[in-house]
C-alpha cells in the first residue's frame, strides 16, 4: 500500500521539465516530507483544452485532494462530500471492476510524482518490545518516481451550474516484488516514461497490461532504508525525516 510519501517537486520546475501546463494556481506547493491522505498533492494529467477540444491533448499539472471522491458521493448540508471510506489507494488488479474507480480507469488516469514512499515494519527492540520502524523506498539515483493514479471530479449537485469542482485522486497499488516484499506485500504501481502516452491518453482506454504487476527488473533501481521514527507523526515535516535512523544523544545524524 502507500499511505504516506515525500515529494520535493516544484510545479514550475516540473512543468518546464515535462513541457506541461501548470494549472496548480495558488496552492503554494512546498517540499512535503510527510504527505498524508486528504493533503493537496501534485498530479500530472493529459487533457484537451475546454475552449478548443479539437486541439491535441496536453500535459497539465493539477492540484488534487489525495483520497478519491466518487462523483456520485452525496453532499452534506455544508456543501462538502459526505465522509466515506478513505480511497487513497486502489488495487490495480481490481480497479476496473470496482464501482468507485472503474469510470476513472476508463478516462481519468494520472501520474503522482514523488521522491519516495514510506512503509512500516513491526520489529522487536533490544527489550523485546514490538515497535514499528519506518522505511523509505526511493530511486537509488535520487531521481523522481511517477506512480500510476486515478482521479475524479466531484460537485455539489445541489448548487447546479454554480458548483465548484473538487478534484481528488488515488494511487494504484500492486503486489510488491523483489526485495520490497521484505517491507510490505503491496507497493504503489510505478509508471515508466515509456508508458506515459498510453496511460494518460484521455481519448482511449489504457492497455490492460499497464495495470499488471511489474517484474523485479522493473523496480531494480528502487532501494529501501530505515528512517527516523519522526515520520510516524504527520505533525512532523522536514528533511530530517529522510535522515539516518541512527540517533545519538537525542540527535538525528543526517546522511
Amino acid at each position: 500500500m502507500c499511505g504516506r510519501y515525500a515529494t520535493t517537486t516544484n510545479p514550475a520546475t516540473l512543468a518546464a521539465e515535462l513541457d506541461a501546463i501548470d494549472e496548480t494556481g495558488d496552492k503554494g506547493f512546498n517540499p512535503n516530507y510527510n504527505v498524508a491522505p486528504t493533503n493537496q498533492v501534485l498530479t500530472v494529467v493529459e487533457r484537451h483544452d475546454r475552449d478548443h477540444p479539437e486541439d491535441p491533448a496536453a500535459l497539465r499539472l493539477r492540484a488534487m485532494r489525495w483520497g478519491l471522491i466518487p462523483p456520485w458521493t452525496k453532499a452534506s448540508e455544508q456543501g462538502v462530500p459526505v465522509k466515506g471510506k478513505p480511497l487513497f489507494n486502489a488495487r490495480a488488479d481490481k480497479a476496473a471492476t470496482t464501482a468507485s474507480f472503474r469510470d476513472a480507469v476508463k478516462k481519468r488516469r494520472c501520474l503522482v510524482p514523488m521522491d519516495g514512499w514510506y512503509e512500516w515494519v513491526t520489529e522487536q527492540d533490544a527489550l523485546g518490545k514490538a515497535v514499528k520502524k519506518p522505511y523509505f523506498m526511493s530511486r537509488e539515483d535520487g531521481g523522481r518516481l511517477y506512480m500510476a493514479g486515478l482521479w475524479s471530479v466531484w460537485r455539489d449537485r445541489g448548487q447546479g451550474d454554480d458548483a465548484k469542482p473538487l478534484l481528488s485522486c488515488t494511487i494504484l497499488t500492486t503486489d510488491a516484488v523483489g526485495d520490497l516484499t521484505r517491507i510490505h506485500d503491496r507497493m504503489p504501481l510505478p509508471m515508466p516514461r515509456s508508458h506515459w502516452d498510453a496511460w494518460l491518453d484521455p481519448d482511449h482506454p489504457a492497455p490492460a497490461e499497464l495495470l499488471e504487476t511489474p517484474t523485479p527488473a522493473d523496480i531494480a533501481d528502487i532501494v529501501m532504508r530505515e528512517v527516523p521514527s519522526l515520520v510516524n507523526s504527520v505533525k512532523n515535516n522536514g528533511p530530517e525525516l529522510l535522515g539516518s535512523a541512527t540517533e545519538q544523544a537525542g540527535q538525528i545524524s543526517l546522511i
